[in-house]
């Protein structure tokens, strides 16, 4: 298994992770619980709607940071 594919893109706004979008918004404090896409262009539109910020987070190795891709 390598590990870099665990890598994962996520929506923080204020201390918390966004779970679901649909016509409510679900925000949980944990990272764990959040949404997650490996897809930058689907990620960037979401983050854009709920104005939140993109984060690249490791569910293995418990990495987080801010996401400053192209």
């Amino acid at each position: 298994m390598d590990i870099r594919t665990k890598t994962a893109l996520i929506v923080e706004r204020s201390g918390e992770y966004l779970v679901a979008f649909s016509i409510f918004l679900r925000w949980s404090n944990s990272k764990y619980d959040a949404w997650q896409t490996r897809n930058v262009n689907t990620a960037r539109m979401v983050a854009n709607k709920v104005n939140g910020r993109l984060m690249l987070f490791n569910p293995i190795t418990r990495q987080i940071k801010e996401f400053k891709g192209v």
